[in-house]
């Protein structure tokens, strides 16, 4: 049998047809695949609800929101939450709106001068320093004395247990603040119209 090249070329044509394009498509269909789930996952992404309410006083709220609601024993006639959002504004302004100086080691410790650089800023700071004094000393032992200065406190703070001064001196101002776990403890019992210093 006598083959011409037409025909020799349309049967390599065949060939390749036959071996070729179904791994072709395979690697199409493959690709489509992977746009598609690449597509399904940033819809899941965009779709993902933020866990951040874009704000730290905002966010406690919420949480005690959803706390209270989980609660079927809550009396919302006994919440009171604007007490908490004032704790928490007083948290902020002691935090922010203050100037640490003076900063010195001392034997046991630390002593630091701090200033308020707004009127709010000043109230809050006299709040929290007249209460925060016990509740540091009840979780730790410390000893956390407060002197008022002009328009600022000095604050020193001291221990007995040599193993400790350093990390009393790395925590620094806004450390010894916020140490323990008393502030939740602390807001629950405001949320719920009780004195948390009692």
């Amino acid at each position: 049998m006598k083959f011409d090249m037409k025909t020799i070329g349309n049967a390599v044509l065949l060939v390749c047809m036959v071996v070729f394009l179904p791994g072709e498509l395979i690697l199409q269909e493959t690709h489509q695949h992977e746009m598609h789930g690449n597509m399904a996952q940033e819809h899941s992404q965009m779709s993902t609800p933020l866990t951040e309410p874009g704000n730290a006083i905002f966010g406690t709220i919420q949480e005690a929101i959803r706390k209270l609601e989980a609660d079927p024993e809550t009396d919302w006639s006994e919440v009171d939450m604007e007490a908490l959002r004032q704790h928490l504004i007083d948290m902020r302004n002691v935090a922010i709106f203050v100037d640490v100086s003076g900063r010195r080691e001392i034997d046991d410790g630390l002593r630091i001068r701090v200033d308020a650089t707004t009127e709010k800023a000043a109230v809050s700071l006299d709040r929290v320093l007249q209460a925060h004094p016990s509740q540091l000393k009840r979780e730790t032992g410390w000893e956390m004395r407060v002197r008022e200065r002009e328009s600022g406190y000095i604050i020193r703070v001291t221990t007995e247990n040599p193993e400790e001064v350093e990390k009393i001196r790395g925590l620094g101002y806004i450390g010894l603040l916020a140490y323990g776990a008393h502030h939740q403890q602390h807001h629950w019992m405001l949320l719920q119209s009780k004195d948390p210093h009692r």
